[in-house]
């Protein structure tokens, strides 16, 4: 429910005042005594689908932007005749649940900070999300993603396409923009300066750390965060539910795969960099592309109908541009989960070809301790490069044969060959 104040120029208030009683309106009139152009000031309820229409039909009457129309949240209205008028606007459905549009664009403004405090605020997130990866902390970097201010401009961009409001498309675009770029800066000059300082160990393999390695090499699955992302926002924000929690969503799908980007920079492995910057490419546009389709769904337009049919071309440029790119990004993650699900099909592979061949009455008193797999660096589509198989026997030498036949085994499972080196322990039985 909202309150709606709207200061009457002088010469209006009748049609105002009849306007309001058309659509069964109550509301309440004092008279303006500052001696401007102002004649009287108005209150009046309304459910929130009724917010939209009404001010647009009172803008009709000659109530332009220069008179104050203030709208705030109502937490109770008791009326019989406002029961009647939630009847009419709300029916239960997304579009009757939504916010004014005047709402959200006020909304999605406020969402977004000055330009010195969002810079402030995701040098810090990437900062935090650097340390959190380094120290393989899912915690730490949760608690980058809360303090990453990248909600406002990630939704503010789909609000002024739909909207028409160019002005706010721009300056959203040079958040996003400035956005990634400022926070895989930050993250990789935090990261050069760890590791030449050695705060952390000298010699660390990044691929080696979990929370590092699953952006470095991403796959399809987060594209599907980035997507869920962009419509909770763009619902969060237009129906004025809870925008902070789905900003942390926002930030998960932009802030860690920005400071693995860095990280990798930073330990002088461009290549390796190149899946997680990707990542944060496809998310942006992912965002942005959910958010777009779910405005023109729930009904917003722009506020001059004339400019309909201008916009709804404009929107449908922008989706179909977004789009294309998306499913080109789309198509690279695929490579990457296909390389990951080859990968993945090789090691079962090799592990039961080796213990299948343990099993065999020749190698009887040899059995498996460790099987492990080493890939190479070559990131995104990193391939197996090296098995290592560690067997425990009898002390005394070991058969020759076990090696090749384990190697001949192994490399039937991969197009290139890959070394297979075979370490023995001695097992001294009981």
């Amino acid at each position: 429910m909202r309150l709606v104040q709207l200061t009457v120029p002088t010469g209006k208030r009748e049609t105002v005042l009849e306007t309001l009683e058309d659509r069964g309106i109550d509301y309440v009139v004092t008279d303006e005594e500052s001696k401007r152009e102002y004649t009287a000031v108005v209150y009046f309820p309304l459910p929130s689908p009724a917010v939209e229409p009404v001010l647009d039909e009172l803008q009709e009457t000659g109530i332009d932007e220069d008179a104050y129309t203030v709208v705030v949240d109502a937490e109770t209205v008791v009326s019989r005749r406002f029961a009647s008028l939630r009847e009419e606007y709300e029916n239960g459905d997304v579009e009757s649940d939504r916010i004014s549009r005047q709402e959200l664009q006020s909304e999605a403004e406020s969402l977004t900070p000055t330009f010195s405090v969002y810079a402030i605020m995701t040098i810090i997130s990437a900062v935090v999300a650097t340390a959190g990866l380094l120290l393989d902390s899912p915690a730490v970097v949760v608690g980058s993603m809360v303090i990453a201010p990248l909600i406002g401009p990630a939704l503010g961009l789909s609000v002024g396409s739909v909207i028409d409001d160019e002005e706010l498309f721009q300056e959203s675009l040079r958040y996003q923009i400035l956005g990634i770029v400022l926070a895989v800066a930050a993250a990789a000059v935090f990261a050069w300066l760890v590791r030449v300082t050695n705060i952390v160990p000298p010699g660390l393999d990044i691929s080696a750390v979990d929370e590092i390695a699953e952006r470095l090499a991403p796959d399809l699955l987060s594209l599907a965060i980035a997507l869920g992302a962009g419509v909770a926002g763009i619902i969060s924000i237009a129906t004025g539910t809870a925008v902070a929690l789905v900003g942390v969503m926002i930030a998960a799908a932009l802030i860690p795969p920005a400071a693995a980007a860095g990280i990798a920079i930073a330990w002088g492995q461009p290549s390796a960099a190149i899946g997680s910057t990707a990542l944060v490419l496809v998310n942006v546009l992912s965002v942005n592309l959910a958010g777009l389709l779910t405005l023109w769904y729930v009904g917003y337009r722009p506020e001059n109908l004339f400019s309909l049919g201008e916009t709804e071309q404009r929107v449908r440029r922008r989706v179909f541009g977004l789009a294309a790119i998306v499913f080109v990004f789309a198509l690279f993650l695929g490579g990457i989960t296909y390389a990951s699900y080859v990968t993945a099909t090789f090691e079962e592979n090799a592990r039961e070809e080796v213990e299948l061949a343990l099993s065999e009455e020749t190698f009887a008193q040899y059995q498996l301790l460790e099987f492990e797999v080493v890939m190479d660096d070559e990131y995104p589509f990193v391939s197996p490069e090296r098995v290592i198989v560690t067997i425990g026997g009898p002390p005394e030498e070991s058969p020759p044969e076990l090696a090749d036949t384990l190697r001949e085994r192994v490399n039937q499972h991969t197009e290139d060959p890959v070394e297979v080196e075979v370490r023995y322990v001695n097992v001294i039985g009981g």
